[in-house]
């Protein structure tokens, strides 16, 4: 399989990942045969890309790192969480705990943990899925910090409540498409303080957990907010939280922006290393993110088009890339494929939506 944007569809082609709609209903099943009517209301309902199957790629398999089931029920969890504290009910902590000890048994039972990160988000899903995954791009830094299972958890729990704040703000400011006024991101600010006065009612939610809400937009250089705190000033767990948080923002189509490439998303972290963020936890973010996930269509310095098949944890910027059409448009065999980690004279020019 691969991964193509949605104007590039065309009926015909097989669907190789499930789409799901926001309450987790199946809104289209792996197999299924593209229909124009399909990929309008693909468009329509915001989904950017999508993972499609041909004969020739049937044997490139993207697997989740944690299973569909455990991410729909963490993100069935703060719909809902956040819809009670809308209407002024407490929190179901238990509920957040075991959806976040479902997570962390998925990842702590892979043991090379390396993300490909296949979520396909709705843009109106955002606010539920971007939770879920800081928690799971959280708790990946935390294992490979060393964490133990307690810590973890209050790690993960801190992370997937972190912009429970949010629900505070008008909607129509979070989502504004142009420059917010000085009023507005003043209110944005604002929600860190919020969800740390929500969270810390309930005894049961660590005091880490809530540290995390309340500090994760503080910056390694002093320049966050809301208490503008620096280095090792701001909470362990906040530093981790601030990485993952912004690695997701920047991976995500919003109304008001584009989503980045993994690869672009990744260099931006390692440029603000110790100036907005902690160099040494970028350094063991960055260990376990493919900047090129497997199902990538890219175009070498060569001329050549292909498909990323498999990433080497040990060289993760070096994939291995199965060739499909060369610089004069001959079409490549099965068997063509190249391990940039042996190759240093060729390089990954640019990402594709499509091969061209």
């Amino acid at each position: 399989m691969f991964r193509i944007n949605v104007n590039f569809l065309k009926p015909g082609m097989t669907l190789a990942k499930t789409i799901y709609g926001n309450d987790g209903q199946v809104l289209l099943s792996t197999g299924v045969n593209l229909k124009q009517t399909y990929i309008e209301k693909l468009k329509k309902i915001g989904i950017s890309s999508l993972y499609i199957d041909t004969k020739e790629t049937a044997d490139i398999v993207i697997e989740d790192i944690i299973c569909e089931q455990n991410r729909f029920e963490a993100k069935n969890i703060i719909r809902e969480t956040m819809n009670n504290v809308y209407k002024g009910r407490v929190i179901e902590t238990q509920e957040i705990f075991n959806a976040v000890g479902h997570i962390l048994d998925d990842l702590l039972g892979n043991k090379d943990i390396m993300l490909n990160l296949s979520d396909i988000k709705a843009v109106d899903d955002y606010t539920f899925a971007h939770s879920v995954n800081v928690c799971v791009l959280s708790l990946v830094i935390g294992i490979a910090m060393g964490y133990n299972r307690e810590r973890l958890e209050k790690l993960g729990v801190g992370a997937v409540l972190h912009d429970i704040g949010k629900i505070a703000i008008p909607i129509d400011i979070l989502n504004k498409p142009g420059k917010l006024t000085d009023t507005e991101y003043k209110m944005i600010q604002e929600h860190p303080r919020l969800g740390y006065e929500i969270v810390k009612k309930h005894s049961s939610i660590s005091s880490l957990s809530a540290m995390v809400v309340l500090t994760h937009h503080e910056r390694y250089d002093g320049g966050g907010y809301p208490l503008g705190k620096k280095g090792e000033e701001i909470y362990e767990f906040s530093r981790i939280v601030a990485i993952a948080d912004v690695y997701d923002a920047l991976t995500s189509d919003r109304v008001y922006k584009k989503k980045a490439m993994p690869h672009e998303a990744i260099e931006y972290l390692i440029a603000m290393g110790n100036i907005q963020f902690d160099g040494n936890i970028v350094n063991k973010f960055i260990q376990h993110v493919a900047p090129y996930p497997i199902g990538t269509i890219v175009r070498l310095n060569t001329g050549i088009q292909g498909i990323v098949v498999a990433v080497d944890k040990n060289y993760p910027n070096r994939p291995i890339i199965r060739c499909f059409w060369n610089k004069k448009g001959d079409t490549y065999l099965n068997e063509a494929e190249i391990n940039l980690a042996h190759l240093p004279a060729i390089k990954i020019s640019e990402v594709l939506e499509n091969l061209e």
